[in-house]
């Protein structure tokens, strides 16, 4: 009978792991809005009620419905992955539920916050005076920045398991849930993905009105869409760069396989050079550009440093190298990419005191939204594939966790079609949505010219 178990454990691996990428992946675009999106309209609001701006009061009123749209297929989403946890893996559950279950009870908390006064704005706009509906709004920004800690909480403990100890009979015991949650990864995977959400937002928003703007659209309503999201994304490109040297070295520091697998580095050595690009094949990273002394001194900050190599650790024990090494250098690619647009923007500014006005900006801006995403979700590859075969970082196997239960395949089909249509209503929801306030403002088109930061035309 325990043969049968593990037989069917076995094969239940794939299916469980792949619905349950499919669904955090779909999920975590849609958190992204939920923590950043209510700040971009909220901003927008507060402009517009202390200008009087027509524009931006009707800017606003459009991220407002859309913020509600995003947030309901976010709801959703988050609610099959709640079910997921525990259909799919009740070997982690059953034994590590209590360790760090408290986060997910308290993000319960700040999803009803999120979602109480969510309804309370919405439904309010143009009921209470211009100041008190803006103010309903702000519970939104706290609750949702919680309740991505929380969440992430709970993955930076399963790369860095802290907060219990594990007996002579292998019992989880001498639980602390705090020492749990903010256990050594905590904070640099949160600050990671809080800047992300800024990153993604902000140039997924600024895309949709890029390509309008490469349609013909130049209103002023269409450029204040483009200028305030970017803006936002620009401040944050940079500081995600910073954020990702910091993360790197606690990684080096708790997971230095997972490190290794990032790099393809097989060998521990010493004054190790940064690769880029490359196959790994036969214990070797083929093809890569080397930076010498790169990844020494990006774990170390010395030329010198040593770094661990994969050879630390049998073959059984070390993640896909180059899923892992590629979702990594594709995440820092177009990171610097992106960081490209954020230096002409800032060059233009101080130069002109406006944005850009090429058609190759435009388009560039236009491809940063989707880019932001890739690079979320490869960031994200990274994090979970580089654990891998750990499900709780040299505590408990993937495969020692996943369901023995039958008909995991149909459940992978079952909720990739309920995933399809969900997208499909979202995008539809988001369209008519655009399509209604474009022809809203469509009678106030002008001729194209440059704007400053604020949205208004430079003088003279």
């Amino acid at each position: 009978m325990d043969q049968q178990l593990l037989a069917d454990a076995v094969d239940n691996l794939y299916p469980a792991r792949m619905q349950m990428a499919f669904s955090l992946g779909w999920h975590i675009i849609f958190s992204c809005f939920g923590i950043t999106f209510p700040a971009l309209v909220l901003f927008a609001e507060w402009r517009a009620y202390r200008r009087a701006d027509a524009d931006l009061e009707r800017l606003a009123h459009t991220w407002a419905k859309a913020m509600g749209v995003m947030f309901a297929a976010g709801a959703v989403s988050g609610t099959i992955l709640s079910f997921e946890m525990g259909i799919l893996w009740p070997g982690l559950m059953e034994r590590f539920g209590e360790v760090f279950g408290f986060p997910f009870i308290l993000e319960g908390f700040t999803f009803f916050i999120e979602a109480i006064f969510l309804g309370i704005y919405l439904f309010s706009w143009g009921r209470l005076s211009p100041r008190a509906h803006l103010l309903t709004g702000l519970p939104i920004i706290p609750a949702g920045i919680a309740g991505a800690l929380f969440v992430i909480s709970a993955n930076a403990w399963m790369n860095t398991p802290e907060g219990f100890e594990i007996d002579a009979g292998g019992r989880v015991v001498d639980v602390d849930v705090i020492d749990a949650m903010f256990n050594p990864s905590t904070a640099a995977q949160w600050l990671h993905m809080i800047i992300a959400a800024f990153m993604v937002v902000g140039f997924t928003v600024a895309s949709i009105y890029a390509v309008g703007m490469l349609r013909g659209r130049r209103t002023r309503y269409h450029r204040l869409g483009l200028v305030i999201p970017l803006t936002l994304a620009a401040i944050a490109t940079p500081v995600q760069i910073g954020v990702g040297d910091y993360i790197a070295n606690v990684v080096a520091e708790t997971q230095p396989v997972k490190l290794a697998a990032m790099e393809g580095l097989y060998r521990t050595g010493t004054g190790v050079p940064l690769s880029l690009g490359g196959i790994y094949t036969d214990d070797e990273l083929r093809y890569a550009l080397r930076i010498p002394w790169g990844l020494s001194l990006l774990v170390t900050h010395d030329p010198d440093g040593q770094v661990v190599g994969l050879e630390t650790v049998g073959p059984q024990l070390r993640p896909p190298v180059n899923v892992v090494h590629l979702s990594y250098n594709v995440m820092v690619g177009i990171g610097f990419a992106l960081m490209l647009i954020t230096l002409a923007m800032a060059w233009t500014w101080f130069r002109h005191r406006r944005l850009p006005g090429s058609r190759w900006f435009l388009r560039g801006v236009a491809l940063s939204g989707v880019a932001s995403i890739v690079a979320m979700e490869a960031g994200w590859v990274t994090t979970e594939v580089g654990r891998q075969p750990w499900v709780v970082y040299e505590k408990l196997k993937t495969a020692d966790a996943v369901s023995s239960a039958p008909g995991l395949y149909l459940g992978l089909w079952a909720v990739l079609a309920v995933y399809a249509v969900l997208t499909f209503l979202t995008v539809y929801t988001l369209r008519r949505l655009a399509h209604h306030h474009d022809d809203a403002v469509a009678p106030q088109e002008v001729a194209a010219e440059p704007l400053d930061s604020t949205g208004e035309r430079p003088a003279g």
